[in-house]
């Protein structure tokens, strides 16, 4: 089993107006992959593998700086948006049985004014470029919304109502530039990034290396393909639970690299969340799962998520 790979080029953010016929043809391959595995590839976003390779260029630039330029900017130092900011590395344990996860990030999740952006030598466009390219992931995700919402049936706007607020700190929607530095020490059982879920609507993953894995239904783990230009798309448990377990959010990880090769990897997601007063219930009527706000539901993964004893 492989991840589908879906063309988008009908509904690209560079196209023009997608037909019915259109529409409905992404709908029934979304549908399958969405159903059958929980992730897809689509190609021909209109996201180009030069923005890509821009926001990650000066993404690495910040990771590269010593701890204390980056400690000023930690997640948790903006009172307004907690999880804005620096996660330094093995701060965050996605699969509590293991170590903590070799990766660090930079959290884009508030727009608010007060907010403190890296603009040292080499920096000074570092608040441009991930604002702008928070932007194009937020449009692509709103249309792959469109699409999914068509493909149960639905009306095609009833996921993007729920989602009004992206941007404001009354939405949890979140970018994050990840990078995994060269292995040097490992501890015994420590991945890059331990098995998890994702905790919103749909995440959007635009990867510089191979290195992910996903869980299938059969309990196989399998690579998730690097393709440039190509964007990695898949259910988070908020979505799984809005579709009554039609649509399914699956175990990734992200793996050490092989014996010998201390190689680093970069990549960024885009956490797409609901509006923190959401109330989230099965889009068929049934009570397969009981209601829950979206921002209560993100609030609980987080402090599963992050060690105490760090910011």
């Amino acid at each position: 089993m492989s991840i589908p790979v879906v063309d988008f080029s009908a509904y690209s953010l560079s196209g023009t107006d997608v037909t019915d016929e259109q529409l409905q043809r992404l709908a029934a391959e979304l549908k399958r992959a969405f159903v059958e595995i929980g992730f897809v590839l689509l190609t021909n976003t209109g996201i180009t593998q030069e923005e890509v390779d821009r926001f990650m260029d000066i993404s690495l630039k910040f990771f590269l700086q010593p701890d204390e330029l980056k400690k000023p900017f930690s997640r948790q130092t903006f009172p307004n948006n907690l999880n804005h900011g620096w996660v330094s590395l093995e701060t965050e344990k996605l699969n509590p049985n293991r170590p903590a996860d070799l990766k660090e990030s930079f959290n884009t999740s508030s727009f608010h004014p007060d907010i403190a952006w890296p603009s040292s030598d080499g920096l000074q466009d570092f608040k441009e470029i991930h604002m702008s390219f928070f932007q194009r992931c937020k449009e692509l995700s709103l249309r792959v919304l469109r699409v999914m919402a068509v493909s149960l049936g639905l009306d095609p706007d009833v996921f993007l109502s729920a989602h009004l607020l992206i941007e404001t700190d009354d939405n949890a929607t979140t970018m994050r530039s990840l990078y995994y530095p060269p292995v040097k020490r490992v501890k015994e059982n420590q991945l890059r990034c331990g098995e998890h879920s994702d905790y919103g609507t749909i995440t959007l993953v635009f990867q510089g290396t191979d290195g992910l894995e996903v869980c299938t239904r059969a309990g196989d783990y399998i690579p998730a393909a690097y393709i440039p230009g190509a964007v990695l798309i898949n259910i988070a448990d908020l979505m799984q639970r809005w579709t009554a377990d039609q649509f399914i959010s699956v175990s990734h990880r992200v793996l050490m690299p092989p014996a010998g090769d201390p190689g680093t990897r970069q990549s960024v997601a885009f956490f797409l969340h609901p509006d923190d007063e959401v109330l989230i219930t099965c889009c068929d009527g049934s009570n397969k799962y009981p209601p829950i706000k979206a921002g209560d539901y993100v609030t609980q993964k987080f402090n599963e998520s992050y060690e105490k004893k760090k910011a």
